[in-house]
């Protein structure tokens, strides 16, 4: 009886544990899905759940066999994350998004291990410096700001090539490096195909936007 209610007080702990890790990982998709993004709060509970409850099986499924390796099964879900995680990347016309929500995945499966471990401050922690140092460097944006990679395209007329002077001239003053530049002479006109670095907290919604009420200008995307 006594083994009974000393078992039924573990498997009770390990359940609090797989909950305590649900709710971080739950806390850490908020802050994500306040952002848009396209892992939120179902992804983050269940991948910080699934973490917890694998290191459990780890640490406590293997207990009958002699000199088993409890870190066998754990060890394989640092690198079997990494699933998710690429399939939150995007790469789009030279621009890289969902890094920072596919680090914050392998991140919050590290939070879940450890609560499954049973190091409750050391995993309670983590996810709560995860969520902070999420909110805070997106509030902080002179701590993060980045050059933005990104490409401009647009069809003048071809009788108004000279718009390529004053789009460089403007790229020099604005300080936005030209990687790559590609004009094709179509039926429509003359089209510009740029690929450009802007500076750190650039706005190229007014680049676009200055450009598209010139009359010279057909279209123009970037």
């Amino acid at each position: 009886m006594d083994w009974i209610v000393m078992n039924y007080h573990h498997q009770a702990e390990l359940l609090g544990r797989m909950i305590l890790a649900c709710f971080l990982g739950y806390l850490i998709g908020y802050e994500r899905k306040n952002r848009d993004k396209s892992a939120g709060m179902r992804t983050h509970a269940i991948v910080s759940l699934g973490a917890a409850l694998i290191m459990i099986v780890s640490k406590y499924g293997f207990m009958d066999i002699p000199d088993y390796d409890a870190s066998r099964v754990a060890a394989q879900i640092v690198s079997g994350i990494g699933f998710l995680g690429a399939g939150v990347i995007f790469v789009k016309n030279n621009t890289v998004s969902g890094l920072t929500t596919a680090a914050g995945i392998w991140a919050t499966a590290g939070v879940g291990m450890a609560v499954g471990a049973g190091a409750y401050f050391v995993g309670a922690s983590a996810g709560i410096m995860i969520v902070l140092t999420q909110v805070i460097l997106h509030k902080t944006t002179f701590l993060t700001a980045e050059p933005v990679r990104g490409y401009l395209k647009m069809v003048v007329a071809e009788e108004n090539e000279e718009v390529l002077d004053e789009l460089q001239q403007q790229f020099c003053e604005n300080k936005i490096k030209q990687i790559r530049m590609k004009v094709n002479k179509e039926k429509s006109g003359t089209k510009l195909e740029f690929e450009l670095v802007y500076p750190a907290k650039y706005d190229k919604n007014v680049l676009i936007t200055q450009w598209s009420k010139d009359s010279r200008v057909h279209t123009i995307v970037g």
